[in-house]
């Protein structure tokens, strides 16, 4: 009788090869691609566009989003001292080392996309980083990220002010 329940996994985490592309939001599928590309990249001596290629072979909504793929793994390499200041500036009672490699990727994706994307409203980018995290990052990382990333978007709204 639960013999069926025996072949049913029930996976914690998700792995990139079990994500199906059909299942998610293009732009999602895309966002996850570059979060794996620019960890990837972090530990790699190969030219950026060789690295963001290689993770990229296998996502197969590439054609139709790689302008936007393009734009935000171009941003972060480009801004990750500033975006890193950034994240330092909002920590409470935490070391920047401290943050998980994975985190400090979506945090930057997510300070891009907040400066960077006029396009994208800041809240979609916040809850877009809060869910990846969700899927590739520890149980405490989606709290963590989004308070970071809602103080960042509220003093980038002050200075929008001014």
């Amino acid at each position: 009788m639960w013999d069926y329940l025996k072949t049913f996994t029930y996976p914690k985490k998700m792995s990139w090869g079990n994500v199906i592309a059909s299942n998610l939001h293009p732009r999602r599928y895309a966002r996850e691609g570059v979060l794996q590309a620019l960890y990837a990249q972090q530990f790699s001596d190969d030219e950026p566009t060789l690295t963001l290629n290689r993770v990229l072979d296998t996502f197969h909504g590439r054609k139709k989003n790689s302008d936007f793929i393009s734009a935000l793994y171009n941003c972060v390499l480009e801004h990750v001292d500033w975006a890193d200041d950034i994240i330092k500036s909002h920590l409470q009672n935490w070391e920047f080392d401290r943050v998980a490699q994975v985190d400090r990727v979506l945090l930057r994706m997510g300070i891009c996309e907040i400066f960077y994307m006029d396009e994208i409203p800041p809240k979609v980018s916040i809850s877009e980083m809060v869910e990846i995290s969700k899927v590739y990052s520890t149980e405490e990382s989606s709290g963590f990220i989004n308070g970071v990333l809602d103080a960042v978007y509220k003093e980038y709204q002050q200075q929008e002010k001014n």
